[in-house]
């Protein structure tokens, strides 16, 4: 079992339940800060940011390996992963009494590898992914391996050195020819880092992407 840290909200069941994938050599307690600047805004949202399940030899923790964007072993990487991150997911909604087309994943880096990878293979799709800095394994493999398809916002800094923001086109191009509904948003003058504006703009995502799912069903 992973270990995380939680955040239900403070007046009412659960409704949605957003789940936060860290980056490498991260750990849950960094990306639950997001929760700070979307909690007033998100009433009936619960919070959950797991540790990856291995140690990162620079320290904190990861879910895949540590490689080149281009390595075809971190679609290997993330297939190995993806049962573990299902399994949790499942017991996050099971606690809080929710389906799966009441979850949403978040991600930051190779954090955003796995929401990417786990959310487009459930078998309920989600009300969203949402990655920052972060873009798609296994393109060639997508289009059979696919079995849901949330709607994806990707945001990406312009100044990315780590995760060049030409992934992020890459990504949504592909998505796009797997029949996923997908956009992406590249930031000026932001690195590998999430800042402000580019929170503002994902919570605007996941409310538009729970009030659909609201109105609409999965």
């Amino acid at each position: 079992m992973l270990n995380a840290l939680r955040r239900d909200p403070d007046s009412s069941d659960a409704r949605w339940l957003v789940v936060f994938l860290h980056g490498y050599g991260s750990s849950g307690a960094d990306l639950m800060s997001f929760a700070d600047y979307w909690q007033a805004s998100m009433p009936g949202v619960a919070f959950v940011a797991p540790d990856g399940p291995t140690v990162a030899k620079d320290g904190g923790f990861q879910w895949i390996g540590k490689r080149p964007g281009n390595d075809p072993r971190l679609y290997e990487d993330a297939v190995a992963a993806q049962p573990l991150v299902d399994q949790f997911i499942d017991g996050e909604l099971a606690r809080l009494g929710l389906d799966g087309s009441r979850l949403a994943l978040v991600g930051f880096s190779q954090g955003t590898v796995m929401a990417l990878h786990a959310g487009l293979r459930r078998e309920t799709a989600p009300a969203a992914v949402l990655g920052y800095a972060g873009g798609l394994v296994g393109r060639e493999q997508l289009k059979k391996d696919v079995t849901s398809r949330p709607p994806v916002m990707l945001i990406n800094g312009e100044l990315d050195e780590i995760a060049p923001v030409y992934g992020m086109h890459v990504a949504v191009k592909a998505l796009a020819e797997a029949g996923v509904v997908a956009a992406g948003q590249a930031m000026p003058n932001l690195a590998h880092a999430v800042d402000a504006d580019a929170l503002i703009l994902g919570a605007r995502f996941l409310l538009s992407a729970f009030a659909y799912r609201a109105r609409h069903g999965a």
